[in-house]
């Protein structure tokens, strides 16, 4: 099995051979990901960590849509009931953590 059919079936989506392709190219293009030849077949690999890529899509996402605000963000949780009580009570027990740690 291919590395683009294992990839498609993990996304669990049909998507075009080709299509796929063309993300993986743009990816390598964007220094994303790194790609090796081996017997005629390209091999990929990340070439940043999984939590770069997270903070920086997190940024991105308050910059664009909460004009920079987190606290937006967070209030939006709130109110559309993402954010529980419980989930918001672990939040601040990881932020004190946090706090005690950078002392």
């Amino acid at each position: 099995m291919s590395f683009i059919s294992k990839l498609q079936q993990r996304l669990r989506r049909e998507l075009v051979y080709t299509t796929v392709q063309t993300m993986l190219n743009v990816l390598v293009r964007k220094k994303k990901a790194r790609r090796t030849l081996k017997d005629r077949a390209y091999y990929y690999r990340p070439a940043v960590k999984r939590d770069q890529v997270a903070g920086s899509a997190v940024k991105d996402l308050i910059d664009r849509l909460f004009g920079g605000s987190a606290e937006s963000l967070v209030m939006s949780l709130v109110e559309s009931r993402q954010l529980t009580p419980e989930k918001l009570a672990r939040l601040q027990r990881m932020l004190k953590a946090r706090e005690a740690r950078d002392e």
